[in-house]
């Protein structure tokens, strides 16, 4: 074979292998497509890095063009001869970005057209760089090089098109219109920033305060083109259907709307709402919210009927808080059976233990601060306690089988995480005692499916996190878990 026969194979070869990944996170997405469900933490964990990746092709692919026209200078001529370097670096860039966005889209609980569209983008952005770049190899050729030149301003243009998708996932679909001068919309023909909530009518309770609401903090992650958890709440319809795990607004049940019961849990919660750092409803916000299920979640109560519910408008992005007056004699003697031992093991275990809010005497404990260092023997000693505690972490700790016991003894917990423990059926099967609880995560534990019985017949369960156990996504389980089970 010549030198030039050589050299055009290993060309090929190499072309070959820097499409495959391309080709396979494609294929991916067609099969496995966002479909609202969370699931694999190691996935989620590396997808993550996505908004961090992204910009490196983004960056690479936009200085190509510029090195290309430059180098038609004569006196820059030097600078065309790294471009081919550039697209390869691009073309690898945008494929690892395509990677970890699969990976976030289809763990990370999202679902909707945008996410799509974005994710499609990217791949085909990657398609492009790695095309350019085997193009400019031979632009040389009769006709290549015009090919070469439209398939890199069409990647220009991809670029922009899905940075633009991305921006909209992440800021919101109208990010880039929602602060535009009045003057410079009506030329554009675009409406005015208040015509999707003006559109709705001001006529009912649910227009007029709940919904603003919704169309403020919500629908960014639960509006049409993004609907995290198969939930929308960008209409009344939406909001009453409810997402993957069923309805979350039960008509005069306030504390048996999931709605409702996530907008009030601690910001740290695991199903604490809005997430991803966002900032939580104001207090007036949460009570409209409250009063509107409270009258029976109606779509048609008139604007005014409620006469008790707070002024001013619900989608104010700044409200006034208002903090509820403490008694400190109450507080005090509510928590006096139990100050004296939460003060010595505070001492003992710092920042481990602290009390629900300033007027309660719950407390939350949170082990996995001190990771192996916190064993069985510890967990005794907050045995004088365990009735107290409401929420619970030994993420990472060295518990194991033994503390079954003591754990079952915290009879008023609502959380308990048990990720990345030893700990097996036996301690699973010891939390029947445990009425209040709504979510438990065993992530990563040697617990198999003979501890669902036991985990079945917990009343209050809503969410249980069974990811990287014996416990497979498709096996049979008992009725009472279905769609509370998270893999």
């Amino acid at each position: 074979m010549t030198l030039w026969g050589h050299r055009v194979f290993r060309q090929s070869r190499l072309g070959l292998l820097t499409l495959a990944p391309i080709l396979i996170v494609a294929v991916l997405l067609a099969l496995l497509s966002p479909d609202g469900n969370e699931r694999a933490a190691w996935a989620q964990f590396i997808g993550r890095f996505h908004p961090l990746a992204v910009h490196f092709p983004i960056a690479l692919i936009l200085l190509v063009p510029i090195l290309e026209l430059a180098g038609l200078s004569s006196r820059f001529l030097y600078l065309r001869s790294s471009a081919g370097f550039v697209l390869g670096l691009a073309t690898l860039g945008a494929t690892v970005a395509a990677i970890l966005g699969w990976c976030l889209g289809r763990t990370g609980g999202y679902s909707g057209p945008l996410v799509t569209q974005h994710m499609w983008g990217g791949i085909s952005l990657a398609a492009v760089c790695w095309l350019c770049w085997i193009l400019r190899a031979r632009s040389s050729e009769r006709g290549l090089g015009l090919i070469y030149g439209i398939v890199l301003s069409a990647g220009v243009g991809l670029v922009a098109w899905t940075g633009y998708r991305g921006g909209q996932l992440s800021l919101g679909e109208d990010h880039l219109t929602e602060h535009m001068p009045g003057g410079l919309r009506h030329a554009l023909g675009l409406p005015s920033g208040a015509a999707s909530l003006a559109s709705a009518g001001p006529n009912t309770f649910y227009r007029a305060r709940v919904e603003p609401i919704f169309e403020a903090r919500c629908v960014t992650c639960h509006g049409p083109s993004k609907h995290r958890a198969n939930l929308r709440l960008d209409s009344y319809r939406g909001a009453m259907r409810g997402g993957k795990n069923g309805p979350v607004v039960r008509a005069e049940n306030v504390q048996g709307s999931d709605l409702f019961r996530r907008i009030t849990l601690p910001p740290g919660h695991d199903d604490f709402m809005p997430k991803e750092g966002k900032r939580p409803l104001s207090a007036d916000q949460v009570k409209l919210i409250e009063l509107w299920i409270g009258a029976g979640a109606s779509g048609t109560l008139p604007a005014n009927a409620i006469k008790d519910a707070p002024a001013g408008s619900g989608a104010q992005s700044v409200a006034e808080v208002a903090f509820e007056e403490i008694d400190p004699a109450a507080v005090g003697k509510l928590r006096a059976g139990i100050a004296s031992s939460v003060n010595q093991l505070q001492q003992r275990y710092p920042n481990i233990l602290a009390y629900e809010s300033r007027g309660s005497a719950n407390l939350l404990l949170n082990a996995s601060i001190l990771g192996p260092k916190f064993g069985d023997h510890d967990l005794e000693a907050l045995a004088p306690l365990a009735e107290h505690i409401t929420a619970a972490d030994f993420s990472r700790t060295a518990i194991t089988d033994s503390s079954a016991t003591a754990i079952a003894a915290m009879k008023q917990l609502r959380v308990l995480r048990l990720m990345h423990t030893g700990i097996t059926d036996k301690t699973v099967q010891g939390l029947g005692t445990l009425d209040q609880l709504e979510s438990l995560n065993i992530f990563d534990t040697p617990v198999t499916p003979a501890a669902l019985p036991a985990i079945a017949r917990l009343p209050k369960l809503a969410h249980f996190y069974a990811g990287q156990t014996a416990i497979r996504n498709g096996i049979a389980v008992p009725q009472s878990l279905t769609g509370k089970i998270v893999f």
